[in-house]
């Protein structure tokens, strides 16, 4: 018999943390190699673990809503000692099983002492400055083996922590072995910090209770009356902490225009019957606007960027991020390399990547990569909106739902016309208003050139 332990895989590039969804196996359960044994979630996508061994479950080391870090072990199963464990693309017999496991405890370190010799690199840049002042300089030791090395913080950390005026000396970390994550800077009550490292006069008013830490249970409802506390989901405190991270970091602006649709709404009731019957797919008023953007995007190359360190980073591949809403959740998957597609391309691409969101079957790659969003607001009757914008990109644009309105002519009359407000939300950082303003011009003037079949191909 061996104890094996299977630990949280990596889901996908820039992904440092996930939760467990569901467990699909109990203790004393026994599984084949290669059953799935739980759903994770991770940056709003639900992915199915499979188990690398074959045998009984012996531990579940991971509660249900929990974030962890990439790496951390999740359960162990006791196996009946007959099976090949895989190391990379080598298969190691049980006799070898000792020295695979110090050639890993070897790599292990050789990439915490890479890690470690990065963020000494970045220091040396610039790019994560510890703050030496008295009081805010984190001389905590801490080590992986022994407490002889110096503390070893993340650049989000350390940033974090300058940000908030946080002494990391203070926080207690809940990562491996004691690592201080994100997350525990992020939940740090920082006027109690303060208070703490402040002395303070005789105390004439009792001491509030501490507020709790644990983030993963709900606070008690405080206000009268009757109320349902309810724990949000792993998708749902995914949302929660992309939106914080966008409306603390990113200086929003917002623009507002009104566009003239009147050829497109023509255009698509001549053609939607015989589209629908030779593509597949409904022909719905989205695609035009997704396309309008980004040929806009071609000759206004500010709006495909984001912000870096003090850097403006010009993404060369369009990859336009949509909002795809459910009765629960929002999804954001992605379009990429939108710039490739015809109207009609993205007609078929928006209804596949919909279809997956709404069935649970987006994977990290449907969500990773996206350089701008465009979110169809209109679908449910706004008529306007500011949209928060999808850190880390500089732009998102809210198409409105269409009416018609009274619109006046050139010469003098009026006419009754199919308009769209055009809302438009951005990071002041590297986007002003004139480039905004530039930009929705030249959407609404590509909007207008959509006027016959040969615009759909």
């Amino acid at each position: 018999m061996a104890i094996e332990t299977i630990s949280m895989p990596h889901l996908g590039e820039s992904v440092t943390e996930a939760s467990i969804a569901v467990w699909l196996v109990k203790e004393g359960d026994y599984v084949n190699k290669y059953d799935p044994i739980a759903e994770a979630v991770s940056d709003k996508v639900t992915t199915e673990i499979p188990s690398n061994f074959s045998g009984t479950v012996k531990d579940i080391l991971i509660d249900v809503d929990t974030d962890v870090d990439i790496g951390t072990p999740m359960m162990t199963i006791e196996t009946d000692g007959t099976e090949e464990a895989t190391v990379g693309n080598q298969e190691v017999t049980e006799e070898a099983s000792n020295q695979v496991n110090t050639n890993e405890g070897e790599r292990t370190e050789e990439f915490m002492q890479h890690i470690n010799e990065e963020i000494d690199k970045e220091a040396e840049k610039g790019t994560v400055e510890l703050d030496t002042s008295p009081g805010n300089t984190p001389t905590t030791e801490r080590s992986l083996t022994d407490d002889s090395q110096k503390a070893r913080y993340s650049p989000a950390v350390v940033r974090i922590a300058q940000e908030r005026g946080i002494d990391l000396n203070q926080v207690k970390g809940t990562g491996k072995h004691g690592r201080i994550t994100r997350k525990d800077v992020q939940n740090v009550d920082i006027s109690a910090q303060k208070a703490e490292a402040t002395p303070s006069p005789v105390q004439t008013e009792p001491t509030p209770e501490p507020i709790s830490k644990d983030a993963s249970k709900p606070s008690p409802a405080s206000t009268m009356g009757e109320t349902e506390v309810v724990a949000a989901d792993g998708i749902r405190r995914a949302i929660a902490k992309k939106m914080v991270q966008s409306t603390t970091e990113i200086p929003h602006a917002w623009l507002t225009v009104e566009a003239d649709v009147s050829t497109i709404v023509k255009l698509r009731n001549e053609l939607k019957d015989g589209f629908k019957a030779k593509e597949g797919v409904s022909l719905s008023y989205f695609p035009f606007f997704v396309k309008a953007v980004v040929q806009a995007i071609k000759k206004h190359p500010i709006m495909n960027t984001s912000w870096d360190n003090g850097n403006i980073v010009y993404h060369k591949d369009i990859n336009v991020s949509i909002a795809v809403a459910t009765d629960d959740h929002l999804f954001v998957p992605v379009i990429h390399g939108a710039d490739n597609y015809s109207i009609s391309g993205l007609s078929k691409e928006i209804n596949h990547l919909a279809q997956l969101a709404r069935s649970g079957k987006l994977e990290s790659k449907h969500i990773k990569g996206g350089t701008i969003t465009v979110n169809n607001t209109g679908s449910f009757g706004s008529i306007q909106s500011m949209g928060i914008i999808n850190h880390p990109q500089a732009a998102i644009l809210q198409v409105e739902s269409i009416n018609k309105r009274f619109v006046p002519t050139e010469d003098g009359g009026f006419k009754v016309a199919d308009m769209v407000n055009l809302c438009l939300s951005i990071d002041h950082r590297i986007i002003d208003g004139l480039q905004a303003g530039r930009f929705l011009k030249e959407v609404k003037e590509n909007l207008a050139r959509f006027v016959d079949e040969s615009a759909l191909y």
